[in-house]
């Protein structure tokens, strides 16, 4: 009997983005960036959560949205954020997600979620440099400003 193996490829191509994709300086230029990644007509109806990646000069690679939600929450795999950050051989990442209510305030799981990403980005070398969350407004709250990182 002959058995077949599937066979495992790992692919990532990078492409050019807008001039404004440029290097992160703040969390300022973050949040501008990212407020523009968001669908104006659903980003006060429910949650998303996204990652940032980051070539070693801070320059970004490219924006990938991990999971979207419901009013209240989303879901964040941490295997398959890795996964991305690997694939595309980032060095750093941020976190956004965006809060529908407009609350600027990180929840217990907000934190609870931004501390286990960073233990384990610290595993593969990976550094955490910050956690934006955005309201529809366009306002944003930085972990990294608050010292919560």
């Amino acid at each position: 009997m002959q058995y077949k193996v599937n066979e495992i490829r790992i692919s990532y191509k990078e492409r050019i983005y807008a001039p404004n994709w440029k290097k992160i300086n703040s969390s300022k230029d973050a949040a501008e960036i990212l407020h523009g990644t968001w669908d104006r007509d659903t980003i006060g109806l429910r949650e998303s959560f996204k990652v940032v990646l980051l070539n070693n000069a801070n320059k970004v690679k490219g924006v990938y949205t991990l999971s979207e939600g419901g009013i209240t929450g989303v879901v964040v795999d941490i295997r398959i954020l890795f996964a991305m950050v690997l694939k595309t051989l980032s060095v750093a990442i941020i976190l956004v997600h965006n809060h529908p209510s407009g609350t600027l305030r990180p929840s217990g799981p907000d934190k609870e979620i931004t501390e286990k990403i960073k233990k384990a980005g610290n595993l593969f070398d990976i550094k955490l440099l910050d956690h934006l969350i955005i309201v529809p407004d366009g306002d944003y709250f930085s972990f990294a400003d608050n010292n919560l990182l």
